[in-house]
Formats: C-alpha cells, structure tokens, sequence
C-alpha cells in the first residue's frame, strides 16, 4: 500500500524566484503584523481598562475592511499588481510606524488609535486581495495547488509564532517596540516587493468606471456556480463551525484553565492548519479537489462537535487540532479552484470577495456562537454549531454541483493548451524588430 505524501512540494519555491520573494516577504511582514495584533488591544485596553471599547476595534476596522478588499480588487485588476502591493505596504509601513511614534509619545488619544487600526485593517486587506491575484501568474499551473498551500501554511505559522513573538516583544521592550519591528517587517516586505517582475492586468475591452468595475466582478462570481459553492461551504463552516469566540469560555468555566487554556485551544487551531498545509504533497495527485473540500469542512464540522464534548482541555485542544487541519485542507483546495475557474483580468475582484468570505464569516461565527450559548450553554454552542456545519454542506452540496464536479487535470490541460496557442501565434506573427521604419 502507498502511503500518501506528506512531505512539502517545494518545486514552486525552487522553480520561482518571484514567488521566493512573494512568500518569504509576506511571512516576515506577518509576523510583525501579528505582533500589532496583539498590541493594539492591549494598548487600548491598558489606557481604557474597557473591554467593551477594545471590543470597539472590530467595529472600526470592518467598514475600512469592506472598502478596501473591494476597491483593491478592482485596482489590482486595471493596474499593475505589483506597483499596487508596492504602494499597500509602503502604507502598512507608514502606519506601523504611526503607532510607534504614538505609543513613544506616551498615552495618546483613543481616536488617533482607532483611526490607525482602521487603516491597518484596510492595506492589509488590501495586501490580501493583491498578493491573491499576484500568485497564479508567478508558477505554471501544475504547481498552483504547491504554491497556495506554501503561501496559506507559512502565512498560518505566523499565527501560532507572531502573537508570542508579540508578547514577548511588548513585555520586555514595550509596545513601541512591536510596532516598530511590525515597521520594519513591511519594510522587508517593500523590498521583496521591489524585486520581484512587474504585473500588468490582462485588459479585455476599455476599463469601465471603478463602481461598474465593482459590480461586474460581483456578477462574475455570482454567474460561476463553481466559485459560489466554495464560498457557500466556507461560509457554512465559518457562521456555524468556528466557535473561536467561545474558547475563553470554554477554558475558563468548563476546563478551568485560566488564559493559559485560552492561548492553547487558539494555537491548537492554527498549529493544525500549518501542519496540515505544509504537509499536502498528496494533493498534486488529487484531481477532483471539490470532493477533497466536501471531506475537509465535513471533518471540521465533526470535529469541533466532538471538541464541545471533550471531558479535558487537551482532547478539546486536539480535536480543535484536527478541525484546523482539515479547514486548512479544505483552504488550499477552495483556493486552487477560485484561481483556476478565474479569468485572469477577474482575479483581483473575485479575489476581494473571497477575502470577504474569509474576514466576514469568522465574524458572523461569533455573533451565532455567542447567542447561541447566551441562550443554551457553552457546551451545546460549540455541539450544535458542528452539527450544523455537516448539515450546511449537505445544503451547499446540492445548490452548487458544480463545486463537486470541479477536475483539476482537466483546467492544468485546458491552461497548457491556451499557452500552446498563444506561443505558437507569437512564433508566427512578423518580428517587429527588422520592420522597415
């Protein structure tokens, strides 16, 4: 019996140097980011002593979020991509280093807090929809899946490590200092952004005005039953599955462990997605990546049901192990299928709807566990929300076929051929070169 891969493809790192840069760039700039992360609230919460106005930090950062996720795919599809994330983090630097300076300043105003957590929120959504877009045209499609799931691995270890790294920073150099490598960390990033080959848009027809730019993107996605599904299945296992709001719940009035218990079941999550992603060479022998999907969120779904009725903190933490690792899974797979089932001059925009999917369903899961728990318990939150995870895939299955139907084998041969064609027109078309002026 073969056993499967699971050791990392990393051809594409190998094979792409812009891809190198692209990678390694975003994962040092993560892990400043999640240091600001980490200090932000803590900041804010240091100077208020309110939960309820750190709590307020999200409200200010969803609208910014919105905005940005859907102008910047719209920008990243008229304009070069790479001047765009250029310009993105040469912001997220100037930021970073406003908090800084603030923090160095002493106590200062809320609002001057809120309004650069607002602008943190937008360029790294911002960044988010570009670096999307950017990635397809920087390998050949039969390392698309390898690429994603190096990106999404190494972007989820910045997770389990940054908000440590962060931690330790503010307590043993204070808060100016963890803005002030976020700073840095960007700027790492701006140079990895400098040298990598421009990105032009493939532009087909005349650019419409940016808000009719806008809607034809979202009519784009909304005509793709194979883009759809993936979102819907994402959203069901995000609303109803991600009880990420209920962990210091859980910790503290079932298992009684305190903060420490809280940390562990939110590393248990992302310590399983960056296994799990960094392990899927197997998946480049895997063609019908939708069902792969299917599996994955149902696993996720069962899993945090059983994670509701562990009897320890530690099985809960493994269980909610496990569930990361299949939502990573599941992550690479709906990622390779929302890149490849796009054109190429729509890939900023679907690229910003899909960056809404992943920051707004999170967000809706804890509005529903919460309430969900306020009325029944802690317990049956986290039960019933995985239970309803499965039943919601058996939903989406049934509305969108064609997410089931997807083969990749078959897009890696219809993107081979397209290049064939197109090579063997530029082969054949006169040489500019020695025309007669």
């Amino acid at each position: 019996m073969r056993l499967p891969n699971l050791r990392p493809d990393l051809a594409p790192l190998r094979e792409s140097r812009d891809l190198r840069l692209v990678v390694l760039g975003s994962f040092v700039s993560g892990l400043g980011a999640q240091a600001t992360l980490v200090a932000l609230p803590y900041q804010v919460y240091v100077q208020t002593h309110s939960a309820l106005l750190v709590g307020l930090l999200g409200s200010v950062e969803l609208a910014p979020l919105v905005a940005a996720a859907l102008l910047g795919g719209a920008a990243a599809d008229r304009i070069d991509r790479r001047r765009l994330l250029l310009l993105d983090q040469m912001g997220l630097v100037a930021t970073a280093a406003g908090l800084a300076v603030a923090a160095w300043l002493g106590h200062p105003p809320l609002g001057v807090l809120y309004g650069l957590a607002a602008l943190l929120a937008a360029f790294t959504a911002l960044q988010s929809v570009t670096v999307s877009a950017i990635v397809p045209r920087l390998v050949e499609p039969e390392q698309l899946r390898s690429a994603i799931a190096l990106e999404y691995g190494l972007s989820t270890l910045t997770m389990v490590v940054g908000p440590a790294f962060g931690g330790i920073l503010i307590g043993a150099l204070g808060l100016q200092w963890a803005y002030a490598i976020d700073a840095v960390s960007c700027a790492a990033m701006v140079l990895a952004v400098l040298g990598i080959a421009p990105q032009p848009p493939v532009q087909v027809g005349p650019h419409e005005r940016l808000r009719s730019s806008i809607a034809e993107g979202l009519r784009y996605v909304r005509s793709n039953q194979a883009l759809l599904g993936s979102f819907a299945i994402d959203l069901a296992a995000m609303v109803f599955g991600m009880p990420r709001a209920l962990f210091a719940v859980l910790s503290v009035s079932v298992f009684h462990a305190g903060a420490a218990g809280t940390g562990a079941l939110y590393s248990a999550v992302a310590a399983g997605a960056t296994v799990a992603a960094l392990t899927t060479g197997w998946l480049r022998h895997v063609s019908r990546l939708g069902r792969v999907v299917v599996v994955a969120v149902i696993a996720w779904g069962v899993a945090v049901a059983l994670a509701g009725l562990a009897g320890s903190l530690w099985l809960a933490a493994v269980l909610f192990a496990l569930a990361g690792a299949a939502d990573s899974i599941s992550a690479v797979c709906r990622t390779t299928i929302n890149q490849t089932v796009t054109q190429e001059h729509m890939r900023g925009r679907m690229s910003s709807v899909f960056s809404l999917v992943v920051s707004g369903g999170p967000r809706l899961g804890d509005i529903e566990s919460g309430a969900v728990a306020g009325a029944a318990g802690v317990r049956f939150a986290v039960v019933s929300g995985g239970v309803l995870c499965v039943f919601g895939v058996a939903a989406v299955v049934a509305a969108f076929p064609a997410l089931l139907r997807y083969d990749a084998d078959e897009w890696i041969a219809s993107s081979t051929s397209r290049s064939s064609v197109a090579s063997r027109a530029t082969a054949s078309a006169p040489d500019s070169s020695s025309a007669p002026y």
